[in-house]
């Protein structure tokens, strides 16, 4: 059914900072037989954006424009039923993401976001997965800088280590770089739900099978110091881990006994201590209404540092993996993380799922388990770096 729809893609919130970058992208390096359209609320401003790529590609001067609002589930659903696969940057998720997710559930269509708001990733298991199973959409979350350099490193990383042995792959990351705004916002959302959140994991894992013969650990840890380089490793509280541990438990080549350690490197103690301190006056204060309000008015979803300043940006995870008496050292490194690296990777998660051989899955899944290799050799073929260290 999904073979002969109108669209191949469709953009939804294309007008936004990021949803204008992976629209640049696609219109640079979506192939020429790719049928894509985009998709807001304000017909006006997509017009504005359509004639902005069109400059890039003169192609894009004919794309369709479909007007669509996440209030106006009717609308959401024409989308959802035009397209093959529906890309959307429209956060916070948590906010405005699970009607567009429960229209491409019912109609088949596969789905692809930014999404690092493990809440939202929670309740969208939970009232859309059995019906994306029934229907065979692919619904996969965190496609962006969360949280396809781990899923897919560590994916790449166990591909290296011996089958069927205990494994372990620690992640050490560095980012140089501005978060965007709609992280910000994602962060604050979390920390002012932090009781609804835990309710709502604690309903998936009830929910949620998991495999019985072997066992996936990801401890958080405390701070220590790496003996190699003598710098701090911090335990970091993102969706990522979650992520990965999802990828090992649909994916017995993670091994009877898998264990993924997500860290952070850091300089100096007192880095630590003080993004710590900022971190928990942030929590305390995104408890209160007005603070928050006040604090959400700092930096808004849809804003973005400029060109010259994401240009300067880089990221760079390295996993160690030890297994069987093996040990692989691995690289996922890239440019901008927030903005124009999440783009690029949003933008071939949702080609890859239209155009490339891929193996039979439906419901939720990650980018490992729905994408792996193909998703991996796009990314090496779009300019990231992912690699086994010497």
């Amino acid at each position: 059914m999904a073979a002969t729809r109108e669209h191949d893609i469709v953009l939804f919130g294309a007008t936004g900072f990021t949803g204008g970058l992976t629209a640049e992208y696609l219109a640079r390096h979506a192939p020429a037989e790719c049928r894509w359209a985009l998709a807001g609320r304000d017909r006006a401003k997509l017009q504005r954006t359509r004639e902005r790529l069109a400059a890039i590609n003169p192609a894009c001067a004919d794309l369709p424009l479909l007007t669509a609002d996440v209030t106006d589930s009717t609308s959401l659903r024409a989308v959802a039923e035009s397209a093959r696969v529906v890309i959307t940057t429209v956060g916070p998720y948590l906010q405005y993401g699970e009607p567009l997710v429960a229209a491409c559930a019912q109609s088949g269509t596969d789905y692809v976001d930014l999404a690092g708001e493990p809440e939202f990733a929670d309740r969208t298991y939970l009232d859309q997965h059995a019906t994306a199973q029934r229907t065979g959409a692919r619904i996969v979350h965190a496609c962006g800088f969360d949280s396809i350099p781990y899923d897919l490193g560590v994916y790449f990383t166990v591909g290296k280590l011996p089958k069927d042995v205990p494994l372990t792959v620690t992640g050490q990351i560095k980012v140089s770089a501005q978060f965007s705004g709609g992280t910000y916002s994602s962060v604050l959302a979390a920390f002012s739900r932090a009781r609804q959140m835990a309710r709502t994991a604690k309903a998936r894992r009830r929910a949620e099978p998991w495999p019985k013969d072997r066992a996936i650990h990801t401890p958080f840890g405390r701070p220590s110091k790496d003996p190699g380089t003598g710098r701090w490793l911090v335990p970091l509280p993102t969706i990522d881990p979650q992520i990965v541990a999802r990828s090992a438990a649909a994916l017995p080549r993670y091994g009877p006994d898998f264990t993924y350690r997500h860290t952070a490197v850091v300089k100096r103690l007192p880095t630590i201590v003080v993004a710590g301190a900022g971190l928990g006056v942030l929590a305390v204060l995104a408890q209160i209404p007005p603070a928050r309000n006040l604090l959400g008015r700092l930096r808004k979803p849809g804003e973005g540092p400029g060109e010259r300043q994401r240009a300067k940006s880089w990221f760079n995870v390295r996993f160690t993996g030890e297994g069987g008496g093996t040990k692989v050292v691995t690289e996922f490194a890239g440019g901008d993380p927030g903005y124009d690296e999440s783009a690029k990777m949003l933008s071939e998660s949702a080609l890859c799922l239209a155009f490339d051989d891929l193996p039979a899955t439906s419901g939720q899944v990650t980018t490992a388990v729905a994408m792996g290799d193909a998703l991996l050799e796009r990314l090496q073929a779009a300019g990231l770096t992912i690699r086994e260290l010497d």
